[in-house]
């Protein structure tokens, strides 16, 4: 009878303790979020599932807005130590969302992610003088030792513009297609939706190395300031501009 007692009463602690962690308050995380990266702000809900009312990344580059945050976790992913999240960011009309596997400190896969961010965005991290908006779509990706290792998936700008000091110059909407297999380079192909300018060509990204090689064209011409500012980083070659870009990230 001792032994069956003992036994409920292990059980019932267990259940206990299964109980609390279940209902660990969002809060929690601020002990294990490092702060001077992620800023998290009106957390509510649990641990498992719930919000921030804010969120804020701090990149070398400048802090990246995230806005209100929502996430749900896998319990059952962290008996594998690869804990899964499905995520989503609204930010005005900037929206962010997909499922995360988180496998180490600078390995992770990616599913089911989309995002809609501004041209601005892009303008907090690279010196452009762009507008538009940028879309992602990505089946699946994985991210191994911080690099890109395989998966597929579309970027599109859309209603792209170039910020000239006479104004903004349309461009036209443009994607570029991609797809690695584990081991190999990543290969894109740049193609031209809609617009006054055609843009087509290649890009690829093996380990740490860029090689991007763009044909950029126009049946009406090429605006002159654009012009001007293409001639600084391309080459002329017929009626049109190929950019070609090397290096290392």
């Amino acid at each position: 009878m001792t032994k069956l007692r003992l036994a409920w009463a292990v059980t019932l602690v267990l259940v206990l303790l299964l109980g609390l962690a279940m209902s660990a308050p969002a809060r929690l995380l601020s002990l294990v979020v490092p702060g001077d990266r992620i800023s998290l702000q009106g957390l509510a809900g649990t641990v498992w599932q719930g919000s921030a009312s804010r969120c804020v990344l701090r990149l070398p580059q400048g802090m990246v807005h995230l806005g209100k945050v929502r996430w749900s976790l896998d319990p059952l992913s962290l008996f594998t130590l690869t804990p899964r999240l499905t995520l989503r960011s609204e930010w005005g009309s900037q929206t962010i969302a997909g499922d995360v596997a988180l496998r180490g400190a600078r390995d992770l896969d990616v599913a089911d992610f989309e995002a809609r961010v501004s041209a601005d965005l892009l303008r907090q991290v690279l010196p452009v003088a762009v507008a538009g908006s940028f879309s992602v779509q990505v089946a699946e990706f994985a991210l191994r030792d911080g690099l890109p290792d395989s998966g597929s998936g579309r970027v599109v700008w859309q209603d792209a513009a170039w910020r000239s000091p006479q104004g903004p110059v349309p461009l036209g909407s443009y994607a570029v297609d991609f797809e690695q297999f584990s081991g190999q380079p990543l290969l894109g192909e740049v193609i031209t939706l809609a617009g006054p300018m055609q843009a087509n060509g290649s890009a690829q990204l093996e380990a740490r190395s860029y090689r991007v090689d763009v044909l950029v064209t126009s049946e009406i011409g090429i605006d002159r300031p654009l012009e001007n500012a293409l001639s600084l980083m391309a080459a002329p070659e017929g009626d049109g501009y190929r950019i070609l870009l090397e290096g290392d990230l």
